[in-house]
């Protein structure tokens, strides 16, 4: 199975680059799966029905969220009628949408992506190991399906690393996201599950993780309350991970970093 997991969409500039790029990928890649982490793509704070459907529009297959899930409120409801759309797994009880999203591929093969909070910087969550523990307790690789794939959503690097050691063997793929930083260490671990610490934006780089840099620099300058950040807006760079799975166990054959446009040097892997 070929999987893209294209990292977080930042404001209208990430938008633009999934309009210019993804359809073309999709194809040139010979994608059976993306996923998109979407939960800066409203103006950098949350997502929208209408943005979600245009994602979906342009080749998305599913989106995932993070901690500014109910940025706009719409999705409180929106989300209980949308499955392809996931948020968090270990959110408290009673919160609204679900934290697994499934694909059925057109030749019958199962795509599941599983989605948590970390817990260091992050808010109220539960702990998202045991909730992804309860998830596989039903979802075994290659028996019931066929690619399993992690998003863990956190501030921390240790933590992110210790979901992909913790669940190696068991899952096709574990990536990080919400540094919006694209990390080096993209690799398959000795268990045979892909890993990345974070995928990266696709946003525009020229600014402070996505956000405008004058608006960021006087929040660093001064204690005081300051405008509101907005998302940069020069040209985005798409960031994404490409992996490749085997049919035959669900385990990670390769993963390969995909960073097309803006300012970030490009990566386009062949299509083997």
């Amino acid at each position: 199975m070929r999987i893209l997991f294209v990292g977080d969409v930042v404001g209208r500039s990430g938008r633009a680059a999934i309009e210019r790029h993804l359809p073309d990928l999709r194809r040139r890649l010979a994608l059976d799966v993306v996923v998109v982490n979407a939960e800066n793509a409203a103006g950098g704070y949350g997502l929208t029905a209408k943005i979600a459907q245009r994602l979906f529009e342009l080749g998305t297959d599913l989106i995932t969220l993070g901690n500014h899930a109910w940025d706009q409120r719409e999705l409180l409801t929106h989300i209980e009628n949308e499955p392809r759309i996931v948020r968090p797994l270990n959110m408290m009880p009673g919160t609204p949408g679900r934290g697994i999203g499934e694909l059925r591929l057109p030749d019958g093969r199962r795509f599941v992506v599983l989605q948590v909070l970390g817990r260091l910087f992050m808010g109220l969550a539960d702990d998202p190991m045991r909730a992804v523990e309860a998830e596989l307790a039903s979802l075994s690789l290659p028996g019931t399906v066929d690619a399993i794939l992690i998003d863990v959503h956190a501030e921390a690097t240790s933590e992110k690393l210790a979901h992909g050691h913790g669940f190696d063997g068991r899952v096709s793929a574990v990536v990080g996201t919400h540094t919006h930083v694209p990390t080096a260490d993209h690799r398959v671990l000795a268990g045979g599950t892909a890993f990345i610490t974070d995928v990266g934006m696709t946003g525009d780089y020229d600014s402070v993780i996505g956000m405008d840099k004058q608006a960021s620099l006087e929040r660093w300058r001064s204690p005081l309350p300051g405008k509101k950040m907005e998302p940069a807006q020069g040209e985005a760079t798409l960031c994404a991970v490409l992996i490749e799975t085997d049919d035959a166990t669900g385990l990670a054959r390769r993963i390969e970093p995909v960073r097309i446009g803006g300012a970030m040097p490009a990566a386009l892997p062949e299509p083997h």
